[in-house]
């Protein structure tokens, strides 16, 4: 059924804002524009800053309850009310995500010479993400996995929140209970936060988790004797995802940057020629640039969408079903075994091709290879192409798909063009659509300092449909940080 929206002007938002008032007292009123942009790209990117912060704040209140860091999915904002619904560590890792962007802003804008409004957050804002962190554990859980090269116990994080830290079921019948994307997400972020903080046990989870996700690696050998790859959605998953390589990139890169004056080494297995598995050690830096670059080949050669020139979701078995992981014994002992997968699925995503344009930018950096750089750029292009819509009725603005997790998706994809900028000034500036979506929201929908969904159609007439999802509330207070960085770093 076709719902109807509430459109008013930015006078009456803020005095429902302020009066605490519903939209619908209001009636309906004709939207204004957001003025002009600022000319100055610090007074914005300050402004966009503090915009980040109020969102993120109300977020941070609206959406856990208690010391425990219990994340409820959705929160009204005119009812009041959080679901009993808990978010999965997915959701958890996008308030984490949004704590990291607005720190990555309160840096920026230090060194670009105002440093109040570092002074008055930067530490209350770590604080809170040592709490994240700490109480991500209820996340976290132990099982045994027989993967290509070994059989080993693994801490990981599991979908669901357990009633404990460490001890959520993550291991379950099939393994289907963790999946790698979601480890991948918050190695991201652990390792940002790292970055931000220097505090160490952040980057020694972040290595651990990137050691669990590269052991699933497919890196059994083809009749050319190079090796299949790709890292299957989870342990318990044959299917090769976009979202389960494409967001390993980047931090693979991270980590080789961080290494690479350093002579720290690392072991690993590999299979052999004559099937056995053999231990090497490498330069970390040399063997984490060099995973990043084969998880990027992999895509580019798997999971490219040469029609559209962005990126498909999966590869998967033409089983019905996908199948489930097979097992072979080789000298006596067990291995996972490698599946062929010939079934190209699911459509272009945002988010996939938004991974993809950060990892192209951050091996251009780390490399100077040209190719990387061609290939983010002709990326950017066509993904604007690709997810943009024109709008009729607003021909200055366009929009971006908002159902299912697109309004997360879109901040991926934001994100990216953001990191290609900073290799590729020629780009076009994609980002200013995004500030002015935002923009428009702000000055027309904001209430109690969060948005709706639809940034231009604004919140149901019925309040009981303004439930909102906390990783869409988390991505577009991100997105106001990562705007404020961008500027500034311009």
């Amino acid at each position: 059924m076709r719902r109807t929206f509430i459109v008013f002007s930015f006078l009456s938002a803020m005095l429902f804002a302020c009066e605490g008032k519903s939209s619908d007292e209001g009636g309906v009123i004709e939207p204004v524009m957001p003025p002009d942009s600022i000319a100055d790209n610090v007074a914005l990117a300050r402004r966009n800053l503090v915009r980040a912060i109020a969102m993120t704040d109300a977020a941070m209140t609206n959406y856990f309850s208690d010391a425990g860091m219990a994340m409820s999915r959705y929160y009204n904002p005119y009812t009041g009310v959080r679901s009993t619904e808990i978010g999965s560590v997915w959701h958890y890792t996008s308030s984490i995500e949004t704590l990291n962007a607005v720190m990555h802003g309160l840096k920026a804008l230090r060194d670009g010479g105002d440093a109040s409004l570092y002074n008055q957050h930067f530490d209350r804002y770590k604080a809170m993400m040592r709490s994240l962190f700490d109480n991500a554990a209820y996340y976290r859980g132990q099982f045994t996995l027989t993967s290509y090269t070994q059989t080993k116990e693994w801490w990981c994080y599991g979908v669901n929140r357990a009633n404990a830290k460490n001890s959520a079921d993550v291991g379950g019948g099939n393994m289907r209970n963790n999946v790698y994307d979601d480890q991948m997400w918050l190695i991201r972020e652990l390792i940002e936060a790292y970055r931000l903080t220097g505090e160490a046990d952040y980057l020694s989870e972040a290595e651990y988790l990137t050691a669990y996700v590269l052991d699933g690696w497919d890196c059994t050998l083809n009749i050319s004797g190079n090796e299949n790859g790709g890292i299957p959605w989870g342990p318990g998953y044959v299917s090769m995802h976009s979202c389960s390589n494409g967001p390993i990139i980047s931090p693979l890169v991270w980590l080789h940057e961080l290494y690479k004056d350093k002579p720290d080494q690392i072991s690993y297995l590999r299979i052999a020629t004559d099937g056995s598995r053999v231990s090497v050690t490498a330069a970390k830096k040399d063997y984490y640039l060099a995973f990043a670059q084969k998880v990027y080949a992999y895509m580019r050669a798997n999971l490219y969408n040469s029609s559209s020139g962005c990126y498909i979701d999966n590869l998967n078995s033409p089983v019905s079903g996908g199948g489930n992981p097979e097992y072979e014994t080789v000298g006596g002992v067990n291995y996972r075994k490698h599946t062929p997968l010939s079934s190209r699925n699911g459509p272009d995503i945002s988010y996939n091709s938004g991974t993809m344009l950060s990892g192209a930018a951050d091996l251009y950096r780390a490399t100077n290879d040209a190719n990387y750089h061609s290939d983010a750029s002709s990326l950017a292009v066509m993904a604007f192409t690709r997810f943009a819509r024109p709008m009729e009725y607003r021909p200055d603005m366009v929009s971006y798909a908002t159902d299912g997790f697109n309004i997360w998706f879109n901040g991926v994809l934001m994100r990216g063009w953001a990191d290609v900028h900073s290799v590729d000034g020629h780009v076009p500036d994609y980002l200013g659509t995004f500030q002015r979506n935002l923009d428009f929201g702000w000055y027309n929908f904001l209430y109690k300092d969060m948005l709706p969904r639809n940034l231009q159609l604004g919140w149901d007439l019925d309040n009981a449909y303004n439930n909102m999802e906390s990783m869409f509330t988390f991505a577009m207070a991100a997105e106001y940080a990562v705007l404020a960085k961008f500027q500034l770093e311009r």
